[in-house]
């Protein structure tokens, strides 16, 4: 019987270590593409033990590089393994390893920002929403640069239940910068509460596994890695779409030192701020005087119900922005001073012609 926690469903034939595949191949991690390898298997065995029995399950794994977790994935027994990879350098590498494991990994050569998920495994894998976890994964040492805008494009395929998302609630083991791992994570009043720990907390359950020290990489980055298990909820908390609650909790987080009015009162147009910010804050009955941070997420389920009212009664609400009325003050202010200076140089003109 095997040890308890050990990956042994599996294993590959004899093959070069990853130190030596990344000398057969003359690779070098990237600075531009914040590329950071890990090579101690005891590692990424502990990563991919997170994402629970892999038995017969199918894997997506984001950006292999040399494959460290790509071996460690393979051992766990899984029925098939596609890895997604940007980076040209690597695909001999992933190509060896697939020889060594005939019909168990797929390989695309491409971006994981662009890369059509939906088409990834075979459709008879999808699993009701409200049925259960399907037996489909994600699995990833994220490069640092991608991180943050590939779990923002995710949050919202969770939220449309498309992409990645088209087989169930897929499960997401991730690693990302621990000071990015901290945000998804953080609690109402958490001073790495963010943008970010609101828009992940109330689609999914965000748990926070271990963290690598920054020396278990090669080459050694300034920060240390939280590893992160996101599991979409058959439920959202906020009840209402992506792009709405994304505006207004990125409103709120706008000013995060200042009251959470401050912010959220960038929502509406001058002419109306004070009004509408009142009446929104009246049927949400939250205290406007709450720092952002303090916001729960049932607070913001008020908040963006009630201002989803408010874009009810007028139309083009929604697609009101702050940033460009403040671009066109600005913009006016600028040529009417450009005006003023004009005119006053003419009545100089004038005058000095008339003396």
């Amino acid at each position: 019987m095997a040890a308890r926690g050990r990956i042994v469903s599996f294993r590959l034939p004899p093959l070069p270590t990853i130190r030596e595949i990344i000398k057969l191949y003359n690779l070098r991690a990237e600075k531009q593409l914040s590329q950071n390898f890990l090579l101690d298997l005891r590692l990424t065995d502990k990563i991919v033990r997170q994402a629970g029995n892999l038995r017969n399950a199918y894997v997506c794994e984001v950006g292999p590089g040399p494959g460290g977790i790509t071996r460690s994935i393979l051992n766990s027994g899984v029925a098939e393994l596609l890895v997604v990879e940007k980076d040209t350098r690597f695909i001999p590498g992933l190509q060896l390893m697939a020889e060594a494991a005939p019909g168990k990994i797929r390989i695309v050569h491409g971006d994981i920002l662009t890369f059509n998920m939906e088409r990834a495994f075979p459709k008879q894998f999808r699993n009701e929403w409200e049925i259960g976890l399907p037996n489909v994964h994600i699995i990833g040492n994220l490069p640092f640069s991608v991180s943050t805008p590939l779990i923002i494009k995710w949050l919202e395929n969770i939220a449309n239940r498309d992409g990645p998302f088209v087989f169930g609630r897929t499960q997401m083991i991730l690693t990302f910068q621990k000071e990015v791992a901290e945000r998804l994570t953080a609690s109402t009043s958490s001073r790495q509460r963010s943008r970010l720990s609101v828009m992940s907390q109330y689609l999914c359950n965000v748990k926070s596994c271990f963290t690598i020290p920054g020396r278990a990489f090669v080459p050694k980055p300034k920060v240390d890695v939280g590893v992160v298990r996101i599991t979409p909820l058959e439920r959202p908390q906020i009840n209402q779409p992506f792009k709405l609650v994304e505006k207004v909790v990125r409103c709120a987080f706008s000013f995060r030192r200042k009251y959470c009015r401050r912010g959220l009162e960038t929502l509406f147009p001058e002419a109306q701020r004070l009004q509408l910010t009142e009446r929104m804050f009246d049927a949400a009955d939250v205290d406007p005087t709450l720092c952002p941070t303090q916001l729960s997420i049932p607070h913001f389920r008020n908040l963006c119900d009630a201002y989803s009212l408010l874009c009810k009664e007028d139309a083009n609400l929604f697609t009101y922005n702050y940033r460009e009325e403040l671009g066109h003050k600005r913009l006016y202010r600028k040529d009417k001073s450009h005006r003023d200076e004009k005119e006053e140089i003419k009545l100089l003109t004038l005058e000095t012609t008339a003396a």
